[in-house]
């Protein structure tokens, strides 16, 4: 199953590339929300490799997910590749200058389930793929603004 949204950001490409490449803020922003994180070499600026492990609930569960860092284009591009018990999950960031001024954030993400129990729960929320995309998109257009105005570190 695919997510994928476009938001617009009032900042220019660099200073969006800067912020959603800043691990540590990133780190600290999902650990304000309950997600605990563990980064392989922490200490050390993330590079090509570097990988994250990341624990939260969800539904009533203890979830695990690994994070590496897949892809790193300053100024446009970062790509991650993630795993579950469950499910292979792809996410790309793209950043594309509109003005000087102006910037917009691609987000695309890619979940592919593993087994059997995976696929039946992704066909699930197929029938709600609508309501999905668009609570996605708010998500992120809600993340875009709050950078845009500088909230987030």
């Amino acid at each position: 199953m695919k997510f994928s949204t476009r938001q617009d950001a009032d900042l220019p490409a660099e200073s969006l590339f800067a912020a959603i490449s800043d691990f540590a803020m990133m780190e600290r922003m999902l650990l304000r929300r309950g997600v605990s994180v563990r980064r392989d070499v922490s200490g050390q600026p993330p590079h090509l490799g570097s990988s994250w492990a990341l624990g939260f609930d969800w539904r009533g569960k203890a979830r695990q997910v690994s994070l590496e860092l897949t892809e790193i284009m300053p100024p446009e591009r970062i790509g991650f590749a993630g795993k579950s018990d469950m499910f292979e999950i792809a996410l790309s960031l793209s950043v594309v200058a509109l003005t000087k001024s102006k910037s917009r954030l691609i987000c695309e993400i890619d979940v592919a389930p593993k087994g059997m129990k995976a696929r039946l729960l992704l066909q699930t929320a197929r029938l709600s793929k609508t309501q999905l995309d668009r609570r996605f998109a708010q998500r992120i257009g809600d993340f875009v603004d709050r950078l845009s105005v500088g909230q987030l570190s």
